[in-house]
């Protein structure tokens, strides 16, 4: 809780059964990422339903009651899998990843639904689809979400949390089309600012020019948070959650949580105890009015 009340909750990022452990010894609220790649990778045939239902069941027991927030599969680009045949693409960052390519192999992102479905009835769950840039493809992930909890011929589970992670820059500056159909959006700084800034992560000859405070990149979070307010949460998980340079903007331009590596969880609650929100508001403001992503670290130092 900011200085004069306002909450922020700080989740983690998880992507196994240790992270979860560690997330929950270090104060997280929830978590605020679930990785469900570690299930995919590194093995010739898809895990099964009730292999995956068994995985998710065990992630949500070791956060005890707290919300999992499972983030469907996300891969392709650098992340390729054995048994998906995906053609040879000229730049797999920008091609049949994500979303994408679950809805190319809809009996993927169907059984891995049907379990977190089965999950969700006896904890506090959410799903969040990656890479959606238009909001054909969220309705299309939702009507197989209906369709994965027919499968046992229920409704959707009480208390399901649907979101979708920010991370292309159409999702954001088309926010308002997406607020109808979901709880939530979780911001992913690292592919959006590589997206925004036409810079490959992981490209050493330009880390400096990667930077997620960049006004640019602040402007498409302040889009988001401007069509959400008042109708669904929003979350960055990104890297620049854990940036305390970085916290009092998203704090400032109305981010209702931080998703961070669970080793940083304290480190990010105290540095929100120390703000002040109206404080954080009129820096968020400045911020966005600034050319350079060092003007605005200059600002916050």
């Amino acid at each position: 809780m900011t200085r004069d009340g306002t909450t922020i909750h700080v989740a983690a990022n998880v992507s196994d059964g240790a992270d979860a452990a560690v997330a929950v010894e270090h104060g997280a609220d929830l978590a605020g990422l679930i990785r469900t790649e570690f299930l995919f990778l590194s093995r010739e045939t898809a895990p099964t339903v009730a292999q995956q239902e068994t995985a998710y069941r065990a992630l949500a027991e070791r956060l005890g009651g707290r919300r999992a927030v499972f983030r469907t599969l996300d891969v392709g680009g650098d992340k390729p899998l054995p048994y998906v045949d995906v053609p040879v693409e000229a730049n797999p960052f920008l091609g049949l990843r994500g979303i994408r390519l679950a809805l190319a192999r809809p009996d993927l992102l169907l059984h891995q639904l049907v379990a977190i479905c089965r999950v969700a009835a006896d904890f506090p769950v959410s799903v969040m689809f990656p890479m959606v840039g238009h909001v054909d493809e969220l309705l299309a992930a939702r009507a197989v979400l209906d369709d994965a909890a027919a499968v046992d011929g229920h409704a959707l589970p009480d208390g399901l949390e649907v979101g979708v992670v920010v991370e292309v820059p159409a999702a954001a500056l088309k926010a308002e089309s997406l607020v109808p159909h979901v709880d939530f959006f979780s911001i992913g700084t690292n592919d959006l600012t590589q997206y925004t800034l036409a810079v490959e992560r992981g490209n050493d000859a330009l880390t400096a020019t990667a930077d997620p405070l960049d006004p640019a990149v602040l402007r498409l979070v302040d889009h988001v948070c401007r069509a959400a307010a008042g109708q669904a949460k929003v979350a960055v998980c990104g890297e620049a959650a854990s940036d305390t340079a970085a916290v009092p903007l998203f704090v400032g331009l109305g981010v209702d949580e931080l998703s961070v590596t669970p080793f940083a969880v304290p480190l990010v609650k105290q540095a929100v105890r120390d703000l002040d929100h109206a404080d954080c508001r009129t820096l968020a403001r400045a911020a966005l009015d600034l050319a350079t992503a060092a003007e605005v670290r200059a600002l916050t130092s």
